[in-house]
This record gives C-alpha cells, structure tokens and sequence, in this order.
C-alpha cells in the first residue's frame, strides 16, 4: 500500500531537507559533517583536551575540570577493563540520580567498550527487573540508597559485577563521610541490604588508577546506550543507539546554538555557558543536553540531585551566574510558584529550552516576565536520540509549535 492509498486515496508531498534552507536563522549551518568524529569517545577525548582547565561538572560543592573528568572516567574504563570480566560489547547499567559519579561512569564505561543502559533510580523491582534481563545486563553502578532493590532483583538478572556509588565519593575525605553519616544514620535513606560482593566507587577508581587503559576501536555503526523508554504502551523497550546517532545530534544541537544573536555573536558561545540541569541525566532528554551536547561546546554543567527540593533548587541556583537551563512545565511552575525565586539574578540567562511535555502559554510567559529570558521548545523521542526539531532562540520563537 502506498503513502496515498493510506490517506484516503490523498498523496503525501514528503518534505524535502532543502525546504529549510533559507528558514534557519543566522549562523545556523544547513548541514554537519557527520564523518568528523569516530565515535562519543571520540568526541570526548579531544574536547577533554581542548577544554581541560574549563569546568565540566558541579555537584554538591565540588567541581571537576574537563581534564579531572578525563582521568577519572579513563581509571572507572580501567578497572572495568582489568579488574572485571567484562568485555567490549557487554552491557552495563548505570543507576543513580545527578552525581558527579553519573558522568565518570557513563564516560568510562563507554571508554571501556561497553555500552550503558540508562536506569531510573526510581524503579520498583519488577521495573528494575525486566530492565535488567531485557538489556542483558551485566555489571551495574548503582547509588547505595537503592541497595535493598538491587538485593532483591539480583538473583534473577545475569548481572555479575556490582559498583556501588554513595552520595560523598567526590568530597573530601572528611566533609564525604559526613555526608555519607548524614544519609544513612541522620535521614536513614538508605534501607539495610548485604551485597558483600560490591567494589565501592571510589575503591574502583583507587584500583583503576593503578591499571593501564587499553584503548577500545569504536564506530560510529557500534551500539552506544540503550536507552529505555516506554513508548506508547506496554513494557520499556530499549532503543539502540549508536555512536553515530548520539553523535549526529550532538552536531545537530550545537549548529542551532550557533545562532546568531541580534548584537551579534552566536546565542551559545564555546566554553563559556553555565547551564543548569535539574532534569535527570538517566532520562534522553538531559543526557542529550547535559552530558553529550556539553562535550562539543565545552559547557559548565550545574548537576541538581534532587530538583523536587524547589527551595534547595533556587538555593543551589544563587550561587552562580547561570547562563541557560533546562525543564519542563511542571518544574517552571514549582520554582515560579517559590518566593524567593524572583529574588534571583536573571540577568546573564539567555537560553531556556523546554521539552519531554508540552509547555502551557501562560507558563512560557509567566516565565519570560520573570526572567526576561524566552522558553523554547523542541520536539523529540528517544529513538532520535532524541532532538528531533527545535525553535529558534530569542525572539524568533513561536510558542507552540
């Protein structure tokens, strides 16, 4: 059957690349070179060295530099390399909420050949369960808090290497056991479990920094992540993602942020963004935005682990001269609905991009009369890895479409 027969006997004039030509805005290119990287690794190691001194990340008080970020991911690569059974091509969930931990280990994962499944923390066990046995699983970084799950799931998956992350690995020694004190003796969040057979996060980083990193040829055809989604009905399935596809869009991406500016100047200038990400990087969305885009531009990410804390979040939001951010409708709505959010310094924000729901108008401008800044929305799925369209910045974006 064709297109026309489908659609009552009517033809579907399909649209052509070049319709856009002379649509996009100033400074956007028409077309990225989708040969410039070998793979997200790649794309990885040059912008570490060509961003070393610039933040990368910011969690909790500490910083990592683009260079720190690349010796801790290549130690996680090495001891999954030399101090597990894991190889190239294997899979490997990753299970926590915005951590500088997160970045390390999706990073070093990738370094070491294997390809992450994106777990939301949040999982019941039947969740966790079909996860880890649909992806074929077989090791898994998860946050202690959710320890008593993973206890429970563990006999019925093939996973057999467990790291084990807990909130205070990146602080000092110190300030990391008071934290890790406060979680698990002050606000008990974490239940009792016994997995005697989990390396900790940093003892992992400790045996890998001792361990040589032996380089993974990749291709762009090679499977990346698996990213779960749900779909429209029915159980998550996993998406395959490439190299290619991640990397594709991370081009396709940073072409809209060059944007020309009506000053002049492109809307997103290389490393030189504060952007703020309170949405989860486990979801496509944020890991997109967040964790692969912020690569190619040498971005400054401000990673909130818990943005359901609105007045955490704006507390968190007043330390820094943020300069982009990323949500949704209902995350606007819950920070403009705080009172000490107009109290904040709005002024350098120029970009907020809304997307995973529809954005409501009087939501986008609300927003635009609080913060002077402009939502733009974009449209995509997981399987498109997942920025399929997006609206211009600034003034040239129309609500709604």
């Amino acid at each position: 059957m064709t297109a026309g027969q489908a659609h009552a006997g009517k033809r579907i004039k399909i649209m052509q690349a070049d319709f856009w030509d002379d649509k996009r805005p100033a400074g956007v290119d028409s077309n990225v070179d989708l040969q410039a990287y070998q793979s997200v690794i790649d794309v990885f190691e040059r912008c570490c060295n060509k961003f070393a001194d610039r933040p990368a990340f910011s969690n909790m008080g500490v910083t990592l530099t683009y260079a720190e970020l690349d010796r801790h991911s290549a130690a996680f690569a090495a001891y999954l390399q030399q101090h597990t059974q894991l190889m190239p091509g294997e899979r490997i969930a990753v299970q926590m909420p915005n951590l500088l931990q997160y970045p390390i280990a999706v990073f070093g994962a990738m370094r070491a050949g294997l390809i992450v499944i994106n777990t939301n923390p949040l999982y019941t066990a039947r969740e966790m369960r079909h996860q880890f046995k649909d992806s074929g699983a077989k090791a898994l970084v998860y946050l202690n808090m959710f320890g008593k799950l993973v206890q429970e799931v563990l006999p019925d998956t093939a996973i057999e290497h467990l790291i084990e992350v807990k909130m205070g690995d990146m602080q000092s020694a110190a300030k990391g056991w008071l934290v890790n004190t406060i979680v698990d003796k002050v606000k008990k969040l974490v239940p009792p479990f016994r997995l005697p057979q989990a390396v900790g996060f940093k003892r992992a980083l400790q045996l890998g920094r001792d361990s040589q990193l032996q380089k993974v040829a990749q291709k762009l055809d090679d499977v990346a992540v698996l990213q779960y989604t749900g779909g429209t009905t029915g159980l998550a399935k996993g998406a395959m993602l490439t190299h290619g596809n991640l990397v594709a869009n991370m081009q396709q991406v940073y072409a809209c942020m060059r944007q020309e500016r009506p000053e002049g100047g492109p809307v997103f200038e290389e490393g030189s963004e504060v952007m703020i990400a309170p949405l989860p990087l486990y979801h496509i969305y944020a890991f997109t935005a967040n964790c692969m885009c912020m690569m190619i531009s040498g971005n400054h990410n401000i990673l909130i682990t818990n943005p359901r804390d609105i007045a955490g979040f704006i507390k968190e939001l007043g330390k820094w001269k943020f300069t982009a951010m990323i949500g949704l409708n209902t995350l606007f709505v819950a920070l403009m609905n705080h009172p000490d959010f107009k109290k904040l310094d709005f002024s350098a924000l120029k970009s907020t991009n809304s997307g995973g729901t529809a954005l409501v108008k009087a939501t986008a401008e609300r927003w635009a009369q609080i913060t002077g800044c402009t939502i733009v929305e974009g449209y995509g799925l997981t399987e498109t890895s997942p920025v399929a369209s997006a609206n211009p910045y600034g003034a040239l974006a129309r609500l709604g479409t």
